[in-house]
């Protein structure tokens, strides 16, 4: 599948494809999505992984080093664990977030279904995931992955993003709006 097709372009799409090519060669579309998202999530918690990523101080063997024992520890399939160390090895850690979105794009792309980013406050709940997929794919028309972020500056409510289409609903742009309001008043 080819990365213009489903609009992953440039180093994260590139890596992506590779990997996704790789993956459906393998008949392990699946596992590699879940340790991707696995790998992601770990990213978006650790401040220290996060580091360990984007840092250009530390030598390549040192992050190579560091995220074999990272993903070994978190029991990543083989495919992704050689797919991180090459990574490391070509210096391109710091798009690892990047390349993982771009990866959910095409195996949602090849299920058929369109991926939703959506930010919130807080936590979803399970319920609160469910409902808002049905109503994705209610506005949608086809069935729709949810990728959920926490950003808690947001105060209350929800960023949702599918493709280009945006609506932001967070309390946050809300005040900044009314903020904008009342200058033109005073």
């Amino acid at each position: 599948m080819p990365s213009q097709t489903t609009g992953t372009t440039g180093l994260a799409g590139r890596y992506a494809t590779a990997l996704f090519q790789l993956a459906e060669a393998d008949a392990t579309l699946d596992e590699v999505a879940d340790d991707l998202n696995s790998l992601g999530n770990m990213i978006e918690n650790s401040d220290d992984l996060l580091r360990l990523i984007r840092s250009p101080a530390l030598s390549r063997d040192a992050q190579g080093n560091a995220m074999a024992a990272v993903a070994e520890r978190a029991g990543l399939c083989d495919l992704v664990r050689r797919f991180v160390g090459v990574l490391a090895y070509n210096r391109r850690l710091f798009a690892v977030p990047d390349m993982i979105a771009a990866y959910q794009a095409l195996w949602a792309a090849h299920r058929g279904e369109e991926t939703a980013r959506v930010i919130s406050a807080s936590q979803l709940s399970d319920k609160q995931m469910s409902d808002l997929a049905a109503s994705l794919k209610k506005a949608m028309g086809v069935a729709v992955a949810v990728d959920a972020r926490v950003d808690p500056g947001l105060l209350g409510g929800l960023v949702v993003q599918v493709g280009s289409r945006m609506v932001d609903s967070s309390l946050a742009t809300k005040l900044q709006s009314m903020r904008l309001a009342m200058k033109g008043t005073a």
